[in-house]
């Protein structure tokens, strides 16, 4: 079947599959190369927010333009790209999308150094990693299977995008509260029910391609909930300047 991660391994492995014991070198390597590609990403998404940061210009043409939107909305055109391109990419040409994926990132998520503090952006970008560290170990070790919290989550992040398209117009502080609140629990659940997808497939690691991308896809994706749960936690406890 097609999995989470634009891949066909129906007949390797099932999501949601409880496997009794997982060879060990092989999810050792897979998560690995998972967690350092999430590494990277994350690392040229905060060089590149700092970098941007520091050209009041460059922020002001941006952000003080219809180039914004174009800003915007490149980190969605990637993951388009992503989704209905991965199994004709090659693993380089999708290493390299998801670099200039995250570099995009970068410069869409500069202006928090203008909105907020930098000691703000730091205390929050550690409670994130906590978070986001407990949660991972939890959906790594737990013995009960999470994949009907799948579509839970996904019936609330539907509801949490039209709820923050309604507060553009409403321009509501309580409801923008109340929305970063539940971002932060959607995206704690998601961190959670993707790692044990990720340790579901991980036990098919053989170093062929088709891992390399599986990999790829799952540090995408526990990128994603990284960054949701960081920008909604910021929201809530960040100090503006």
């Amino acid at each position: 079947m097609s999995n989470y991660y634009g891949n066909n391994f129906g007949s390797d492995t099932k999501v949601g599959a409880r496997p009794s014991a997982l060879p060990q070198v092989n999810v050792n390597a897979f998560m690995t190369r998972v967690f350092a590609i999430m590494g990277i990403g994350l690392l040229i998404t905060g060089l590149t927010a700092f970098g941007v940061s520091r050209s009041p210009e460059l922020i002001a043409s941006i952000f003080g333009s219809g180039l914004r939107w174009v800003v915007m909305l490149a980190p969605l055109a990637f993951i388009l790209i992503f989704s209905f391109g991965i199994n004709r990419m090659s693993y380089t040409t999708a290493a390299a999308v998801f670099g200039l994926y995250s570099l995009a990132m970068g410069v869409s998520l500069s202006a928090i150094f203008i909105i907020y503090t930098a000691s703000s952006i730091a205390s929050t970008f550690f409670i994130s990693a906590g978070m986001f560290g407990a949660m991972a170990f939890i959906g790594a070790t737990t013995k009960r299977d999470l994949t009907k919290m799948g579509s839970i989550l996904m019936m609330a992040l539907i509801g949490l995008i039209i709820a923050s398209l309604v507060n553009i117009f409403l321009g509501s502080s309580m409801m923008s509260w109340i929305i970063s609140l539940i971002t932060v629990v959607v995206f704690c659940g998601f961190t959670a029910y993707d790692m044990q997808k990720l340790m579901d497939i991980s036990h098919a690691e053989d170093g062929s391609e088709w891992a390399k991308k599986a990999a790829l896809m799952g540090a995408l994706t526990l990128y994603i909930d990284f960054i949701n749960i960081f920008l909604a936690l910021l929201r809530l406890l960040g100090n503006r300047d």
